[in-house]
């Protein structure tokens, strides 16, 4: 991965738990800094870079990631001491991804009428599905749409997988095969061809392109692995696990999406009964579960 100096800060992020930083570095580029400091942790940005830059490698759009020096005296302007305190236990190595200016976010309000290619839709379900990306949902998609200006065509941008990977939370309980939860993926409405995804991606994920990727992570955000002796053998484990999930897809590969129609009748039966269960002096006050008060520029979420 390149490695970049941040040389100025721009402004703090606050759609998300982790506060990423918009910075601009020496080579002349703009990136979203996910920070070593935050409560996420090492683990975050591991999974990060494993699951980003496999999807790069699959073909999927994903921003570039690289590895920023960061020197906390640079953001010394910042009013907001939580934050402050974030970029003080940061300073070092953090990991930045490419600012997409203009991106909006993939609501389902843009869900309805962008056009997306089931096989498309299922490339992407199956990557989340290979790495246990839970965190792409229809509320909260983690896509992005870019550009949004010019005459080129707006395409989908995975980002932000910090999530993933949950099985390294929990190294010795989590099997390889294990079928998880994907109904309400983002993506689940737009029929998404998973088998055919599983013939084309799986040979794909190989042995030795799991190894250089995994390479990609830096020592230090692997030597503190509980049970590992060291960052190597962390390492073996990411590459063991995945290529073990690739050979099992037949047990977890995701169907049975719920079409939008039925989606849209399980949200509103789902708000009738949220209503239904308040006081009467209540029951006028909108239903804001999952969606946004108001439009927002949603470039914001490449944090």
């Amino acid at each position: 991965m390149r490695e970049v100096v941040a040389t100025r800060y721009v402004e703090p992020l606050r759609s998300g738990g982790s506060v990423p930083g918009v910075v601009e570095a020496d080579d002349l580029g703009t990136y979203v800094v996910k920070f070593t400091g935050s409560a996420q942790g090492h683990k975050a940005l591991v999974a990060e870079i494993i699951v980003g830059e496999l999807a790069r490698a699959l073909g999927m759009r994903f921003p570039e990631l690289v590895l920023v020096h960061f020197d906390p005296a640079i953001a010394a302007g910042e009013p907001h001491q939580e934050v402050r305190d974030l970029h003080g236990a940061s300073a070092g190595v953090n990991l930045g991804m490419d600012f997409l200016p203009g991106a909006r976010d993939f609501t389902p309000e843009i869900a309805r009428t962008f056009p997306v290619d089931p096989l498309e839709a299922g490339r992407i379900v199956w990557l989340d599905a290979l790495t246990v990306n839970v965190d792409r949902t229809v509320h909260s998609s983690n896509l992005m749409v870019w550009p949004t200006l010019g005459t080129a065509p707006a395409r989908l941008w995975l980002i932000d997988h910090g999530a993933a990977l949950v099985f390294h939370h929990r190294w010795d309980t989590t099997a390889p095969g294990r079928r998880y939860d994907f109904r309400h993926h983002a993506l689940g409405g737009h029929g998404p061809d998973v088998r055919a995804a599983d013939a084309e991606l799986a040979p794909l994920v190989t042995e030795e392109l799991l190894r250089s990727i995994a390479a990609r992570v830096p020592d230090a955000w692997l030597a503190e692995e509980a049970g590992f002796a060291t960052p190597d053998d962390v390492r073996d484990a990411y590459v063991g696990y995945l290529l073990d999930r690739v050979r099992l897809s037949d047990q977890w590969l995701p169907t049975g999406f719920p079409s939008r129609e039925e989606l849209a009748a399980e949200e509103a039966a789902r708000t009738a009964k949220t209503r239904a269960g308040r006081p009467d002096w209540l029951r006028q006050v909108p239903d804001l579960h999952g969606e946004p008060a108001a439009e927002q520029d949603w470039s914001v979420h490449l944090g």
